[in-house]
Protein backbone atom coordinates (compact mmCIF):
# COMPACT_ATOMS: atom_id res chain seq x y z
CA UNK A 1 0.00 0.00 0.00
CA UNK A 2 2.56 2.38 0.88
CA UNK A 3 4.42 2.28 -2.35
CA UNK A 4 1.44 2.80 -4.31
CA UNK A 5 1.10 5.98 -2.74
CA UNK A 6 4.34 7.13 -4.40
CA UNK A 7 2.55 6.02 -8.34
CA UNK A 8 1.50 8.12 -10.65
CA UNK A 9 -2.26 9.61 -10.56
CA UNK A 10 -2.36 8.05 -7.38
CA UNK A 11 -5.92 9.10 -6.44
CA UNK A 12 -7.06 6.47 -4.56
CA UNK A 13 -4.57 5.42 -2.64
CA UNK A 14 -4.23 9.00 -2.06
CA UNK A 15 -8.16 8.99 -1.01
CA UNK A 16 -7.91 5.76 1.19
CA UNK A 17 -4.86 7.34 3.37
CA UNK A 18 -6.35 10.81 4.33
CA UNK A 19 -9.94 9.21 4.74
CA UNK A 20 -8.26 6.77 7.40
CA UNK A 21 -6.04 9.99 9.21
CA UNK A 22 -9.06 12.39 8.66
CA UNK A 23 -10.46 12.64 12.77
CA UNK A 24 -6.76 13.27 14.10
CA UNK A 25 -5.35 14.95 11.12
CA UNK A 26 -5.21 18.57 12.12
CA UNK A 27 -4.16 17.66 15.23
CA UNK A 28 -1.35 16.01 14.55
CA UNK A 29 -0.35 18.66 12.09
CA UNK A 30 -0.05 21.07 14.63
CA UNK A 31 2.17 18.86 16.98
CA UNK A 32 4.11 18.41 13.95
CA UNK A 33 4.91 22.06 13.24
CA UNK A 34 4.95 22.76 16.49
CA UNK A 35 1.60 24.85 16.80
CA UNK A 36 3.15 26.94 13.82
CA UNK A 37 1.03 25.75 10.81
CA UNK A 38 -2.07 28.73 11.60
CA UNK A 39 0.49 31.00 11.02
CA UNK A 40 1.82 29.66 8.31
CA UNK A 41 -1.65 29.25 6.35
CA UNK A 42 -2.69 32.89 6.96
CA UNK A 43 0.52 33.99 5.45
CA UNK A 44 -0.66 31.54 2.24
CA UNK A 45 -4.06 33.72 2.60
CA UNK A 46 -2.27 36.80 2.83
CA UNK A 47 -0.41 36.29 -0.44
CA UNK A 48 -3.86 35.88 -2.39
CA UNK A 49 -4.68 39.34 -4.26
CA UNK A 50 -7.52 41.02 -2.10
CA UNK A 51 -9.52 41.78 -5.62
CA UNK A 52 -9.69 37.36 -6.86
CA UNK A 53 -12.27 36.53 -6.94
CA UNK A 54 -12.89 33.21 -8.10
CA UNK A 55 -10.09 31.33 -5.82
CA UNK A 56 -9.64 27.73 -5.40
CA UNK A 57 -8.24 25.90 -2.39
CA UNK A 58 -6.94 22.80 -3.94
CA UNK A 59 -5.72 19.52 -1.64
CA UNK A 60 -8.44 21.00 0.68
CA UNK A 61 -8.17 18.41 3.20
CA UNK A 62 -10.31 19.04 6.43
CA UNK A 63 -10.71 22.79 5.19
CA UNK A 64 -8.58 24.29 7.65
CA UNK A 65 -6.91 26.90 5.16
CA UNK A 66 -10.15 27.84 3.73
CA UNK A 67 -10.96 30.09 7.21
CA UNK A 68 -8.61 32.27 6.07
CA UNK A 69 -9.66 32.76 2.70
CA UNK A 70 -13.58 33.42 2.93
CA UNK A 71 -14.11 36.80 1.45
CA UNK A 72 -17.40 38.61 0.74
CA UNK A 73 -17.59 38.71 -2.98
CA UNK A 74 -15.63 36.24 -3.72
CA UNK A 75 -16.54 32.11 -4.68
CA UNK A 76 -14.31 29.85 -2.81
CA UNK A 77 -13.82 26.40 -3.76
CA UNK A 78 -12.38 23.84 -2.02
CA UNK A 79 -11.44 20.28 -3.68
CA UNK A 80 -9.70 17.29 -2.57
CA UNK A 81 -9.88 13.38 -3.39
CA UNK A 82 -10.69 12.28 0.08
CA UNK A 83 -14.39 12.08 0.83
CA UNK A 84 -13.30 11.99 4.31
CA UNK A 85 -11.78 14.88 4.40
CA UNK A 86 -14.30 17.08 2.49
CA UNK A 87 -16.87 16.05 5.23
CA UNK A 88 -14.85 17.42 8.17
CA UNK A 89 -14.74 20.28 5.84
CA UNK A 90 -18.19 20.72 5.32
CA UNK A 91 -18.64 20.46 9.01
CA UNK A 92 -16.11 22.89 10.02
CA UNK A 93 -17.05 25.65 7.01
CA UNK A 94 -20.99 25.16 7.11
CA UNK A 95 -23.00 26.52 4.20
CA UNK A 96 -24.71 29.44 4.72
CA UNK A 97 -23.09 33.12 3.56
CA UNK A 98 -20.27 32.79 1.92
CA UNK A 99 -19.29 29.15 2.33
CA UNK A 100 -17.02 27.67 0.47
CA UNK A 101 -18.59 24.90 -2.13
CA UNK A 102 -16.79 21.76 -1.92
CA UNK A 103 -15.87 19.46 -4.48
CA UNK A 104 -14.57 15.91 -4.71
CA UNK A 105 -11.80 15.98 -7.56
CA UNK A 106 -8.24 15.76 -8.07
CA UNK A 107 -5.60 17.68 -9.28
CA UNK A 108 -5.05 16.45 -12.83
CA UNK A 109 -8.35 16.60 -13.65
CA UNK A 110 -10.20 19.79 -12.20
CA UNK A 111 -13.85 20.34 -12.80
CA UNK A 112 -13.11 23.33 -14.36
CA UNK A 113 -13.02 25.60 -17.48
CA UNK A 114 -9.42 27.02 -19.07
CA UNK A 115 -9.18 30.39 -17.40
CA UNK A 116 -12.09 29.78 -14.94
CA UNK A 117 -9.81 31.02 -11.59
CA UNK A 118 -8.08 34.02 -10.35
CA UNK A 119 -5.97 32.12 -7.95
CA UNK A 120 -5.13 28.24 -6.61
CA UNK A 121 -3.84 27.60 -3.36
CA UNK A 122 -2.23 24.64 -2.23
CA UNK A 123 -1.01 23.57 1.53
CA UNK A 124 1.02 20.54 1.99
CA UNK A 125 -0.51 19.05 -0.56
CA UNK A 126 1.43 19.39 -3.89
CA UNK A 127 4.18 17.47 -2.98
CA UNK A 128 1.13 14.08 -2.98
CA UNK A 129 0.28 15.12 -6.85
CA UNK A 130 2.78 13.09 -9.41
CA UNK A 131 3.78 13.77 -12.00
CA UNK A 132 4.20 17.07 -11.16
CA UNK A 133 4.73 18.94 -14.40
CA UNK A 134 1.10 17.55 -15.02
CA UNK A 135 -0.67 18.65 -12.10
CA UNK A 136 1.14 22.02 -12.55
CA UNK A 137 0.18 22.12 -16.10
CA UNK A 138 -3.76 21.20 -14.77
CA UNK A 139 -3.46 24.65 -12.18
CA UNK A 140 -2.23 26.94 -15.61
CA UNK A 141 -4.47 25.72 -17.56
CA UNK A 142 -7.50 26.54 -14.82
CA UNK A 143 -6.24 29.61 -14.00
CA UNK A 144 -6.67 32.69 -15.99
CA UNK A 145 -3.65 34.83 -17.63
CA UNK A 146 -1.49 36.76 -14.74
CA UNK A 147 -3.73 34.60 -12.03
CA UNK A 148 -1.81 33.65 -8.92
CA UNK A 149 -0.87 30.41 -7.34
CA UNK A 150 0.30 30.27 -4.29
CA UNK A 151 1.76 27.41 -2.54
CA UNK A 152 2.49 26.12 1.02
CA UNK A 153 4.80 22.55 1.58
CA UNK A 154 7.06 20.85 4.29
CA UNK A 155 10.42 20.57 2.56
CA UNK A 156 13.54 18.23 3.26
CA UNK A 157 16.23 20.26 5.21
CA UNK A 158 18.49 22.34 3.32
CA UNK A 159 22.21 22.47 3.96
CA UNK A 160 23.31 24.19 7.03
CA UNK A 161 24.75 22.78 10.70
CA UNK A 162 21.42 22.21 12.00
CA UNK A 163 20.61 20.01 9.30
CA UNK A 164 20.97 16.63 11.07
CA UNK A 165 18.75 17.58 13.86
CA UNK A 166 15.94 18.61 11.43
CA UNK A 167 16.34 15.05 9.46
CA UNK A 168 15.94 13.51 12.53
CA UNK A 169 13.04 15.17 13.36
CA UNK A 170 11.67 14.35 10.02
CA UNK A 171 12.62 10.69 10.10
CA UNK A 172 11.82 9.50 13.37
CA UNK A 173 9.49 12.13 15.38
CA UNK A 174 6.81 12.52 12.69
CA UNK A 175 6.55 8.31 12.12
CA UNK A 176 6.34 8.23 15.97
CA UNK A 177 3.90 10.89 16.08
CA UNK A 178 1.57 8.89 13.12
CA UNK A 179 0.99 6.65 15.70
CA UNK A 180 -1.41 8.60 17.44
CA UNK A 181 -3.29 8.64 14.28
CA UNK A 182 -5.44 5.57 12.63
CA UNK A 183 -3.09 4.93 10.11
CA UNK A 184 0.55 5.42 11.18
CA UNK A 185 1.79 4.14 7.97
CA UNK A 186 0.24 7.81 6.57
CA UNK A 187 2.80 9.39 8.33
CA UNK A 188 5.47 7.02 7.19
CA UNK A 189 4.86 7.98 3.94
CA UNK A 190 4.64 11.99 4.85
CA UNK A 191 8.41 11.31 6.02
CA UNK A 192 9.17 9.91 3.02
CA UNK A 193 7.66 12.37 0.65
CA UNK A 194 9.19 15.47 2.25
CA UNK A 195 12.69 13.83 1.34
CA UNK A 196 11.14 12.93 -2.15
CA UNK A 197 10.10 16.47 -2.91
CA UNK A 198 13.18 18.32 -2.03
CA UNK A 199 14.00 21.58 -0.24
CA UNK A 200 12.65 23.40 -2.83
CA UNK A 201 14.76 24.42 -5.79
CA UNK A 202 12.97 21.60 -7.59
CA UNK A 203 9.68 22.59 -7.48
CA UNK A 204 10.87 25.93 -8.68
CA UNK A 205 12.07 24.36 -11.97
CA UNK A 206 8.95 22.49 -12.03
CA UNK A 207 7.09 26.06 -11.88
CA UNK A 208 8.86 27.33 -14.11
CA UNK A 209 8.29 24.39 -17.01
CA UNK A 210 4.48 24.89 -16.37
CA UNK A 211 4.84 28.76 -17.10
CA UNK A 212 4.63 30.28 -13.94
CA UNK A 213 6.43 33.22 -13.13
CA UNK A 214 8.01 33.29 -9.24
CA UNK A 215 6.83 36.34 -7.29
CA UNK A 216 7.58 35.42 -3.96
CA UNK A 217 9.33 32.75 -1.63
CA UNK A 218 9.61 32.25 2.12
CA UNK A 219 10.90 29.83 4.37
CA UNK A 220 9.49 29.02 7.20
CA UNK A 221 10.92 26.94 10.77
CA UNK A 222 14.67 26.80 9.33
CA UNK A 223 13.27 25.60 6.31
CA UNK A 224 11.04 22.94 7.44
CA UNK A 225 8.30 24.24 5.24
CA UNK A 226 8.05 27.35 2.61
CA UNK A 227 5.80 29.22 0.73
CA UNK A 228 6.00 29.92 -3.06
CA UNK A 229 3.90 32.56 -4.83
CA UNK A 230 4.00 32.57 -8.41
CA UNK A 231 1.85 34.22 -11.73
CA UNK A 232 0.79 32.16 -14.57
CA UNK A 233 2.34 33.68 -17.64
CA UNK A 234 0.21 36.32 -19.05
CA UNK A 235 -1.82 35.97 -22.86
CA UNK A 236 -2.01 38.61 -25.35
CA UNK A 237 -2.66 41.97 -24.08
CA UNK A 238 -1.25 41.58 -20.84
CA UNK A 239 0.53 43.88 -19.17
CA UNK A 240 3.23 41.82 -16.80
CA UNK A 241 3.94 44.99 -14.93
CA UNK A 242 0.41 45.43 -13.66
CA UNK A 243 -0.42 41.79 -13.08
CA UNK A 244 2.69 41.75 -10.54
CA UNK A 245 1.19 45.24 -8.77
CA UNK A 246 -1.94 42.78 -8.45
CA UNK A 247 -0.01 40.45 -6.44
CA UNK A 248 0.19 40.95 -2.30
CA UNK A 249 3.54 38.90 -2.08
CA UNK A 250 4.33 37.05 0.78
CA UNK A 251 7.58 38.85 2.51
CA UNK A 252 10.74 36.79 2.32
CA UNK A 253 14.13 36.45 4.09
CA UNK A 254 17.20 38.38 3.21
CA UNK A 255 18.68 37.55 0.61
CA UNK A 256 15.33 36.17 -1.35
CA UNK A 257 14.26 36.96 -4.37
CA UNK A 258 10.34 38.34 -2.30
CA UNK A 259 8.60 41.22 -3.59
CA UNK A 260 7.24 43.65 -0.83
CA UNK A 261 3.34 44.73 -1.56
CA UNK A 262 3.42 47.31 1.55
CA UNK A 263 3.36 50.89 0.95
CA UNK A 264 6.20 52.33 2.28
CA UNK A 265 6.46 53.93 5.26
CA UNK A 266 3.91 51.41 6.69
CA UNK A 267 6.32 50.34 9.41
CA UNK A 268 5.78 46.18 10.41
CA UNK A 269 2.79 46.14 8.62
CA UNK A 270 1.04 44.67 11.52
CA UNK A 271 0.33 46.17 15.34
CA UNK A 272 3.42 46.24 17.42
CA UNK A 273 1.53 45.07 20.64
CA UNK A 274 0.52 41.81 18.39
CA UNK A 275 4.32 41.61 17.78
CA UNK A 276 5.60 41.86 21.22
CA UNK A 277 3.28 39.27 22.51
CA UNK A 278 4.66 36.85 19.56
CA UNK A 279 7.96 37.66 20.63
CA UNK A 280 7.24 37.32 24.82
CA UNK A 281 5.11 33.78 23.91
CA UNK A 282 7.78 32.63 21.89
CA UNK A 283 10.39 33.63 24.94
CA UNK A 284 8.54 31.73 27.06
CA UNK A 285 8.44 28.25 24.87
CA UNK A 286 11.89 28.69 24.26
CA UNK A 287 12.58 28.93 28.04
CA UNK A 288 10.19 26.05 28.68
CA UNK A 289 12.10 23.67 25.90
CA UNK A 290 15.45 24.60 27.91
CA UNK A 291 14.08 23.27 31.02
CA UNK A 292 12.53 20.21 29.60
CA UNK A 293 16.05 19.86 28.10
CA UNK A 294 17.62 20.10 31.21
CA UNK A 295 15.03 17.28 32.95
CA UNK A 296 15.24 15.03 30.12
CA UNK A 297 19.20 14.90 30.52
CA UNK A 298 18.69 14.06 34.14
CA UNK A 299 16.18 11.55 34.26
CA UNK A 300 15.89 9.88 30.67
CA UNK A 301 18.49 7.35 31.75
CA UNK A 302 15.92 6.24 34.47
CA UNK A 303 13.04 6.18 31.82
CA UNK A 304 11.81 2.72 30.51
CA UNK A 305 12.88 3.96 27.40
CA UNK A 306 14.02 2.39 23.63
CA UNK A 307 17.55 3.40 22.81
CA UNK A 308 15.39 4.89 19.43
CA UNK A 309 13.19 6.34 21.89
CA UNK A 310 16.11 7.93 23.83
CA UNK A 311 17.06 9.43 20.43
CA UNK A 312 13.92 10.51 19.53
CA UNK A 313 13.68 12.78 22.61
CA UNK A 314 16.83 14.04 22.00
CA UNK A 315 15.88 15.22 18.63
CA UNK A 316 12.72 16.71 19.62
CA UNK A 317 13.82 18.72 22.42
CA UNK A 318 16.70 20.09 20.97
CA UNK A 319 15.27 21.08 17.73
CA UNK A 320 12.32 22.44 19.38
CA UNK A 321 14.56 24.68 21.56
CA UNK A 322 17.15 25.75 18.24
CA UNK A 323 13.18 26.82 16.15
CA UNK A 324 11.74 28.79 18.91
CA UNK A 325 15.39 30.62 20.33
CA UNK A 326 15.62 31.35 16.34
CA UNK A 327 11.92 32.85 16.08
CA UNK A 328 12.64 34.67 19.55
CA UNK A 329 15.59 36.46 18.34
CA UNK A 330 13.88 37.26 14.89
CA UNK A 331 10.87 38.43 16.49
CA UNK A 332 12.51 40.95 19.26
CA UNK A 333 15.08 42.04 16.13
CA UNK A 334 11.04 43.03 14.27
CA UNK A 335 10.22 44.57 16.95
CA UNK A 336 13.20 46.68 17.51
CA UNK A 337 13.26 47.49 13.88
CA UNK A 338 9.57 49.15 14.14
CA UNK A 339 9.85 50.88 16.98
CA UNK A 340 12.93 52.65 15.66
CA UNK A 341 11.01 53.05 11.95
CA UNK A 342 8.02 54.70 14.39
Amino acid sequence: MASERFEPHASRAMASMFDGVSARYDLLNRLMTLGQDGAWREAMARAVPADAHVVLDLCTGSGVSLTGLRHPGRTLLGMDVSLGMLEVARDRQGSLGWAPRLACADGFRLPLRDGTLDAITVAFGVRNLRPRASSLGEMARALRPGGTLVVLEATAPGPGPLRPVLEAYVRHVIPLLGRLSGDPSAYRYLSESIFEFGSGPEFESDLAGAGFELVARRAFLLGAARLWVARRAGGLGQNPAAARERLQAARGEPGENAHDARPAGSGLGEPAAWLAAQAVLSILLTASLAWALVVWAKLNADLPLTPQQRVIGWALLVAGLAGFGVRSVWLALRFRAGARSR
